[in-house]
């Protein structure tokens, strides 16, 4: 007996010596970009997995809390089919305990986008968004405090530049604060005000900076002195444990974990924080199909099956064929994009084009070797957007061309050959031809486009500055169904080369 008292008298000295022993820990489920892929993308992902995985998680720890950081819809047939009734459903199903906004989130505009929003549970943040004159006041808060085993943790949202990203008509009302400016203030005001002990910023503005003059989630936490943590979105990178990448140190010195999953749900961030010195372990799940025998969910499986009936449905309806694969966004999908709408456009406008310049953001699905499907067209060109003409000036057209060149080039039609020398964020246009010839800047081009593109989205504001002699009425997605049908009856196969059509010369 005195043995075993001795022994319990040297366990209780242990722990008081060493508190980690008693240390408690908060795990933080991180999504983002899960791009209404209700179904596997390929071998990973899915509906079923991700919620066997944070169900998992949740039973195995005592403190957890989910977030996800934005873009839950666009990008499969279930957001252009039922416009966010199935994701924003399921987003409470899955247990978020908190949500913030993505730029997609805005596909349908702010109304619709309020009419979902108010029915989910989950705590909806946005720091830098004012929503006080839309329909979603009251609907959105910046932050949120947690008490987790006696400590205050702090979660607030930031938000992505709406301009140039999101059309305006579907953001009216709503006032954009500058989101570095924003995240710094807010947590220092969570610490400072709210004596919180952590904080954790929720972000979709992505790890990088997409458009010069603008933050990126890295440069952020190099110069905070109060955001503890980053939870990821917007710029689909994936950000793996171990990575360099997602231990940043800010500008006290002192490390700041971020993480981003890539896109379509194929894997879930796990960030474990020590309660006790407050360190993070940053993980990441790959939903595998080891995850099929742990997804038994009957009940969410019924309320699915009328809706993924009419998907599948509209999946089986063969167009055409394919004769290659090609990645969605990758060189050959632009080329055969820009190339089709080059071969259409004039028969269904009734001009003749110069060019075609597209969006290789808004080629949201791969195209695979054979088969060519209704659904596989409608979900690789979801957007409501619409064709037109542009009637622009060669200075104009240049200037579209050095943005385009920002973001390592974008869609061009066959008759552009396009060189550019300088950083991504000062690129210079060194040579540039159309159809054989350098492009005048005195000189008007007809140029075919989308309305996105022709009302400043993706910052190609010079793209539209001049007239618009047409405008389509049909969405873009469906003159790509009736081309793919149109390829078919005359003994057509879809195809494309990996010409480079927008060259960075070093």
């Amino acid at each position: 007996m005195k043995k075993f008292s001795k022994i319990i008298l040297s366990i209780a000295i242990a722990i008081f010596a060493f508190p980690n022993l008693q240390a408690e820990h908060l795990i933080v489920i991180g999504a983002n970009d899960t791009h209404s892929q209700i179904e596997p993308d390929g071998n990973l992902g899915g509906i079923y997995r991700r919620r066997a995985a944070m169900d998992q998680i949740r039973r195995e720890n005592k403190h957890v809390i989910a977030v996800h950081a934005g873009d839950a819809v666009q990008g499969t047939l279930y957001f252009s089919m039922f416009k966010g009734e199935v994701e924003y459903a399921l987003m409470d199903t899955l247990g978020y305990d908190m949500i913030v906004l993505g730029n997609h989130e805005f596909d349908n505009g702010i109304d619709e986008l309020a009419a979902h929003y108010k029915n989910i549970k989950a705590v909806k943040l946005s720091a830098n968004y004012d929503f006080s004159n839309t329909p979603l006041a009251d609907v959105l808060q910046p932050y949120c405090i947690r008490t987790v085993a006696g400590k205050r943790i702090g979660f607030f949202g930031i938000n992505v530049n709406p301009k140039g990203l999101i059309s305006d008509d579907r953001y009216e009302g709503m006032v954009y604060l500058n989101n570095g400016e924003v995240a710094e203030a807010t947590a220092k005001y969570l610490k400072e005000v709210q004596k919180v002990d952590f904080t954790v910023m929720i972000s979709h503005i992505g790890y990088y900076p997409e458009a010069v003059g603008e933050v990126g989630d890295s440069i952020i936490a190099t110069r905070t002195h109060y955001i503890d943590m980053i939870v990821g979105g917007h710029t689909h990178t994936l950000l793996k444990p171990g990575d360099a990448s997602t231990q940043v140190r800010n500008a006290d010195g002192k490390i700041v974990t971020i993480g981003q999953n890539g896109k379509k749900g194929k894997y879930i961030s796990v960030y474990d924080i020590d309660l006790d010195d407050f360190s993070v372990k940053y993980d990441q799940i790959e939903l595998d199909a080891s995850f099929d025998a742990k997804a038994n969910y009957p009940e969410m499986e019924a309320w699915l099956a009328p809706y993924k009936f009419k998907v599948d449905s509209v999946m089986s309806n063969v167009l055409g064929s394919s004769a290659r694969a090609m990645e969605g966004g990758d060189i050959a999908s632009q080329n055969w994009l820009c190339d089709a709408v080059m071969e259409m456009l004039p028969g269904i406008s009734g001009m003749k084009l110069d060019g075609v310049i597209m969006n290789k953001g808004g080629i949201r699905q791969s195209m695979p070797k054979g088969d060519v499907t209704e659904g596989l067209m409608g979900s690789m060109f979801p957007f409501d957007n619409r064709f037109v003409v542009v009637e622009v000036k060669g200075s104009d057209l240049l200037e579209a061309l050095r943005v385009m060149a920002t973001r390592g080039g974008d869609a061009l039609s066959k008759g552009f050959k396009v060189e550019y020398k300088g950083t991504d964020d000062n690129p210079v246009i060194t040579s540039a031809k159309l159809n054989g010839k350098k492009i005048d800047p005195n000189k008007t081009y007809f140029i075919g486009t989308i309305d996105y593109l022709a009302n400043g989205g993706d910052h190609m504001e010079s793209l539209g500055a001049g007239a618009r002699p047409f405008v389509d009425t049909l969405p873009y997605g469906e003159h790509m169904k009736n081309y793919i049908k149109y390829l078919t009856e005359n003994g057509r196969v879809v195809n494309a080369t990996d010409e480079v059509r927008m060259v960075h010369k070093k």
